[in-house]
Order: structure tokens, then C-alpha cells, then sequence
């Protein structure tokens, strides 16, 4: 894949097409026709995604980034210090900060001025890439529902924070190498482009002008062609995705499996990742997991995942996969890992199926031969979710420096028991599992003074987007 060069104007090598509207003269097409499919009320049989975006809530395993790429990409950072708590990434429509670029200025308002109709600037957004462009639609799962707005709200992310651009650069080179296992190339990104420009200037009335619209252009220019670069330098490195065999299939409860696969060629990846997962029963719906052990000699890689009601890929590996079938991953992600250059101790805090990183931690930790102290909460809401508890403790008695203790909800909160247990200044803070868990987490945290550099998980915002 060869990267797109930009030119010398302002609107760089993407150009939308101006004042005569969102549809090529010779096309056929009218604005009304993107209005008439971008309008809820039609039957969802006459939709190129159905209306009820709860059909597909597979909740992620673990912590992990939400799914990234055309089809349906995420809306938040990932990383360890880039966030603390949700709201440390302002959402979009808040107040201009003064040091603001020109440019970020007028996206900003735009940004403002649409958020009261999200859902229907996203609408007209697949509708006007749809019609002008259908040999896209290939690209994205047959049924939408649950992921049609993460292209849309992943671009709007990415302009709302274009005046940060170290946080921004590894976030779209992230979404960049992510694009690759749908099959996304560079000329893609100019359909899209037109098609975002075209939506925010239907429902942007107030604030769209020339000068937004070139603001607007020159940014999507920024944020594509990190993306494309990020993509053809992935290219170089790896395959767009491995195909890998289910070898082991355990139901540890009757929601809960822990799978183990085997990929076709060799998966590099570093403990505390995650992956994207597709199913053959599910075209082109990739859902997040996180490796439940440290890379291991014979290359099997293994997941703990839990069916969620109306979860698609979800309740296909808990429920249908068996071992023979062959799954496909994508590139790993996620830098919730272990940094060995230091000697810090390791608290990590793990709920539900967020105890899998955790295991793969601790595993990495011991087979480096080190021995810094790790203490692991495992929080479940009832003694039936420990559903791991005897791996942890099995690997307690074989390592004297860690410590195992389970946490049940409703006797006593995990943040509680993590505050009791601390103080935890000379500790690095791991944190995975639900959004809420999380968020409570690093409140606890940060309330006994451990410093937000120290405290690492996976985006909220990209946790709760990858839902589905």
C-alpha cells in the first residue's frame, strides 16, 4: 500500500466536492435521497444497518480498546497516563481552551453545534458514503447496528484533540494499523472524508462556513494520512490479521469459557494486550479480548470470554465455537504492560473477566525472574463469579512475592479493600474489567495519592464503545 501524498494547498489531497452539495452532478442522486435513507422511520428492512444499536452489546472481556478501522472504529485513547478517568478527555462541544488553534476553534463549534443531533449527522454520514460509494459497504458487517457511529465518532474524536498531538498520533496510528484487517486502503479515505464534510455541512446551519469548511478539510487531511502512514508502515511488519484454531474449549460457568487458540504463524504480542476477535458466524464483527496468559513457548494464545445478553461474538465463542474451528485475530494492542527497567511493585486490580491481563501479568513477572512485590485484587459480585480464583492462588503458593485476595461485592467494595491495603506510592497501578470498576478504581487511587502516570488501563471511552 503506498501512501497518499499531500499537496501544497490548503486542502490538502483530500478535496470535497463544493457548492453544488454532497452528490457529483452526473451522479443521479439528490440530497433527498441520503435524507430519505438516513431517516429512522423506515422499515429496518429497508436500512443498510438495523435501527436498535442494543442488539449487538457483546461487552468487551476485558479492558481493551474498542474495535479500531473503517467499519467501526473507537472514540477514545488508549495507553498507560493518557487517562485517569473519562472525563479526562473533554468531550466534544466544551469550552475553547484559549491556546486553541484557529482550526481547532472552528471545529470545536462545529463539534458544539451538532452534538444535540448526533444521531442523525450519523445517518446522513453512512448514507452519503453509502450511495456515493457502495462497493464500500463490503467493508462493514451486514447488520450496523451496533458499531455504524464508531468511523463517525473515532474522526470527531480525533478533530476535538488536534491541538495535542502526541496523544493524537498514537491514537490514529493505532486506528491506522487497525484498518488493515477490514481490508481498508488509502483510497478510501477520501470517500469518507467527503462524506463527513457533507454531513456536518447539512446539520452544522449556524456555524459552517468557507473558513470551517477549509479547517475542517485541512484536519480530516492531518488525521488520514497519520492513519494511512500508520498502515503501510504496519504493512511492512505483519499480516493484516492471523487465522487461528480453537484447540481447548472449557466452560469454567455457564456464561463463561476459556479458550485456547492456535494462530496459523507466529503472534507476537507482550502481556497485558488485547486483541480483536472475528467468528465465521459473524462476518466482519470484530469484538476486543485480552490475552488470559504471558506469551508461552508453544504459541498458544488463550481468552477468557463472557456471553453478554444479545452479544453476537460473544455468545458465539461461549456457546458455539468448538475446538476445529478457525477464528480470525488481528493485531495485538494495548500498552498495559509490565515495564521491567524499574522495580516497583505491581498492584493490579482485576473484575470479573478483567482478572485475564491480570494472570498474564503476574506470569510475566514471574518468568522474568523477578521479585517485585504483586498484589491482586479480584473483585466478582458473587463467590460463583471467582471463577479463576484457584489458577490465582495455585500461582500464590509457587511465588512468594504475590498476593492473592478476592473481593466480593455487597460485604466490602474494591475500592474500599484497595485503599485498606495501601499505602501504594511505590507501586504501578493495573487496573481492568468493567468501565465502572475502572472509573471507582482510579478515584480510589488517586484519593491515596498515587499519581496518574502510575496508574494504567485501557480507554473507558473505547471500553464502553467496543460494547457489542
Amino acid at each position: 500500500m503506498e501512501a497518499a501524498t499531500t499537496s501544497s494547498g490548503d486542502s490538502g489531497w483530500f478535496s470535497p466536492r463544493r457548492p453544488t452539495g454532497p452528490w457529483p452532478a452526473d451522479s443521479g442522486r439528490t440530497e433527498g435521497d441520503a435524507e430519505r435513507i438516513a431517516t429512522p422511520s423506515r422499515m429496518p428492512g429497508e436500512l443498510p444497518w438495523p435501527m436498535d444499536p442494543a442488539q449487538a452489546a457483546d461487552t468487551p472481556a476485558t479492558a481493551g480498546s474498542s474495535e479500531s478501522g473503517l467499519p467501526g472504529a473507537a472514540t477514545g485513547f488508549t495507553g498507560p497516563g493518557l487517562l485517569g478517568a473519562e472525563d479526562d478527555l473533554p468531550a466534544p462541544g466544551t469550552q475553547v481552551r484559549q491556546e486553541a488553534s484557529p482550526d481547532a476553534i472552528l471545529v470545536r463549534r462545529t463539534l458544539g453545534e451538532i452534538a444535540p443531533v448526533a444521531d442523525k449527522v450519523t445517518s446522513y454520514f453512512y448514507a452519503l458514503l453509502f450511495i456515493r460509494h457502495p462497493d464500500l459497504r463490503s467493508l462493514f458487517p451486514a447488520a450496523m447496528d451496533a458499531q455504524r457511529d464508531r468511523l463517525l465518532k473515532a474522526l470527531l474524536t480525533a478533530a476535538e484533540h488536534m491541538d495535542d498531538p502526541a496523544v493524537l498520533t498514537d491514537y490514529l496510528q493505532h486506528l491506522g494499523r487497525g484498518h488493515r484487517k477490514y481490508g481498508t486502503q488509502a483510497a478510501h479515505y477520501p470517500a469518507v472524508g467527503e462524506a463527513l464534510i457533507g454531513a456536518l455541512s447539512r446539520y452544522a446551519t449556524v456555524t459552517w462556513d468557507n473558513e470551517t469548511e477549509a479547517a475542517w478539510v485541512r484536519t480530516y487531511t492531518t488525521i488520514s494520512q497519520i492513519m494511512i502512514d500508520a498502515a503501510a508502515e504496519n504493512e511492512r511488519h505483519g499480516p493484516a490479521w492471523w487465522h487461528a484454531e480453537v484447540v481447548a474449549h472449557e466452560l469454567r460457568t455457564p456464561d463463561v469459557a476459556v479458550i485456547t487458540l492456535r494462530p496459523d504463524q507466529p503472534y507476537p504480542f507482550l502481556a497485558g494486550q488485547y486483541t480483536s476477535i472475528e467468528t465465521p458466524w459473524w462476518p466482519r464483527v470484530w469484538r476486543h479480548y485480552s490475552f488470559a496468559a504471558a506469551p508461552r513457548p508453544d504459541g498458544l494464545l488463550s481468552f477468557h470470554v463472557k456471553a453478554v445478553p444479545a452479544g453476537w461474538v460473544s455468545n458465539a465463542l461461549v456457546h458455539r465455537a468448538r475446538p476445529g474451528d478457525v477464528l480470525r485475530l488481528g493485531p495485538p494492542a494495548g500498552s498495559m504492560t509490565v515495564d521491567h527497567t524499574t522495580d516497583s511493585g505491581l498492584l493490579c486490580v482485576g473484575g470479573g473477566t478483567g482478572i485475564a491481563p491480570i494472570k498474564a501479568l503476574v506470569e510475566d513477572v514471574a518468568r522474568h525472574g523477578e521479585r517485585r512485590p504483586v498484589e491482586v485484587f479480584y473483585g466478582a459480585r458473587t463467590d460463583h463469579d471467582l471463577y479463576d480464583i484457584d489458577t490465582m492462588l495455585r500461582l500464590q503458593q509457587s511465588h512468594p512475592w504475590l498476593e492473592v485476595r478476592a473481593v466480593i461485592d455487597g460485604s466490602t467494595q474494591l475500592p474500599d479493600m484497595v485503599r485498606e491495603y495501601g499505602p501504594w506510592n511505590e507501586y504501578d497501578a493495573y487496573l481492568s474489567g468493567p468501565p465502572g470498576l475502572i472509573r471507582s478504581g482510579v478515584n480510589a487511587l488517586r484519593g491515596v495519592g498515587v499519581p496518574s502516570e502510575r496508574i494504567r488501563h485501557d480507554s473507558l471511552e473505547e471500553l464502553v464503545a467496543a460494547a457489542g
